[in-house]
Parts: structure tokens; C-alpha cells; sequence
């Protein structure tokens, strides 16, 4: 081969392609290791991060519709548009999530939408945790946007 045909070659050999996949797979596999050993604390740490997008999104609608949605219209006001007064003017086509469906926590249970907050604040989302019950400690503990 000439010296110009060798510079002019681009791309990646098979040899280094494989050290890559070798070193994802790698890495794939300490991570699911870390989580599969700690599944309470990644669901924990799954739920405070849907409660802040639910938090952001509620913030989204009183931003947009110069209110939060009232305690009757709940969070389904953030996927759809609400059928109770006060009916918002200008409601997104896409509502205010990624998803038309509302999320469920990590255990599968519904996110609670109180207006106002139990500490006075204009509105809170909370998750009972594991136990789906009020109070409780490590995994069953409450998640609530006034401690996050």
C-alpha cells in the first residue's frame, strides 16, 4: 500500500470496535451490579426524580395558565386538558409531560397532588414510598416536594 492510500483511510478497525464494546459491556454490568444490590435506594432515587419533573410541570402550568391545577383536576391536568373550572385558555396539545399518561411511582402507586401543601406551600407531590402509607422510614418513607 502506499503511504497516500494509508493516510487517507479513516474509520475504526474490528479490533477497536471490540475493546469498546468489551469496555461498555463492562461497565454495564458494575452498574446493574450496584443497582440490582440496592434496588430500594434506586427506587427512592426514581421517585424524588419524578416528583421533581412533576414539580416542574406544575410549575410549567401555573406559569402558562397564571394558576396551579386546583386540588379536583389533580395532576391529570399535566396530560390532559381539565373538564372542571377553572378551565385553563391555552392548553398545549402535548400537555405539560413527555408521556399522555400520568406517571405511577416506583411502586406503583399514585402520586398524591394536595393544594395546598400540608406545610402551607401553593401546592405538593407526594409519594408514600414502598408501604404506599403515610410515614414509614427507609424505603417506606414519604417523598414530598417540601423535603426535596
Amino acid at each position: 500500500m502506499s503511504r497516500t492510500h494509508r493516510e487517507n483511510r479513516s474509520g475504526f478497525t474490528l479490533i477497536e470496535i471490540l475493546i469498546v464494546i468489551i469496555i461498555i459491556s463492562i461497565l454495564a454490568g458494575v452498574v446493574s451490579v450496584n443497582v440490582l444490590r440496592k434496588p430500594g435506594e434506586a427506587r427512592v432515587s426514581a421517585a424524588k426524580l419524578q416528583i421533581k419533573q412533576l414539580q416542574t410541570a406544575v410549575q410549567l402550568y401555573k406559569t402558562e395558565q397564571g394558576r396551579t391545577p386546583t386540588q379536583e383536576q389533580g395532576l391529570e391536568a399535566l396530560v390532559g386538558k381539565p373538564v372542571t373550572e377553572p378551565l385553563p385558555q391555552q392548553y398545549p396539545a402535548e400537555g405539560y409531560l413527555e408521556s399522555r399518561k400520568l406517571p405511577k411511582d416506583p411502586w406503583n402507586n399514585e402520586y398524591i397532588y394536595l393544594v395546598p401543601g400540608r406545610a402551607g406551600e401553593l401546592f405538593e407531590i407526594i409519594s408514600y414510598g414502598s408501604d404506599g402509607e403515610p410515614g414509614g422510614e427507609g424505603e417506606a418513607a414519604d417523598l414530598s416536594t417540601s423535603e426535596l
